[in-house]
């Protein structure tokens, strides 16, 4: 009787265990959506001013897959987006914004996140530029034209 006890406990324990260690599936996101880019370079772009990219995804999976959410790194990013569902071979982007409030070299993340708990960071770089107040030393001789060369 207690060889059948000892036998239940540790048949309780190890499906226990089994039901709290994370599953791990084959969520390999390359079989399933084709990203056009994971990693944008905005360039060199005026300090303040916001700019935009249009992130490219194809489903390339037999199956229709969702968006889930999307998790931007700061509060300069505003990404634009549909969960879906988006059919098999179907094209669907995401519009990711920035406000271009950050001086000098800037480096952000987004994170999606798709339905059956596949994810894609994606990236995107620059650097923002601050225009001088007076483009443009001022000139007299510009003012002496003007009135005729008086």
């Amino acid at each position: 009787m207690k060889k059948i006890i000892v036998l239940m406990i540790g048949v309780i324990a190890a499906v226990t265990l089994y039901a709290q260690a994370p599953q791990v599936a084959d969520n390999d996101i390359t079989k399933v959506i084709q990203f056009k880019e994971t990693d944008h370079d905005f360039g060199k772009i005026p300090y303040g001013k916001p700019a935009e990219f249009t992130l490219n995804m194809k489903n390339i999976s037999n199956d229709s897959v969702t968006i889930e959410d999307v998790k931007v790194g700061c509060g300069c990013t505003t990404p634009k987006w549909q969960p879906g569902p988006y059919a098999a071979g179907q094209d669907f982007n995401i519009q990711i914004g920035f406000n271009g409030y950050t001086e000098g070299q800037f480096n952000k993340v987004v994170t999606i996140y798709f339905k059956g708990g596949l994810s894609q960071l994606i990236k995107f770089h620059g650097e923002t530029y601050k225009t001088p107040d007076n483009p443009a030393p001022n000139n007299g001789g510009v003012q002496q034209l003007k009135s005729g060369g008086k």
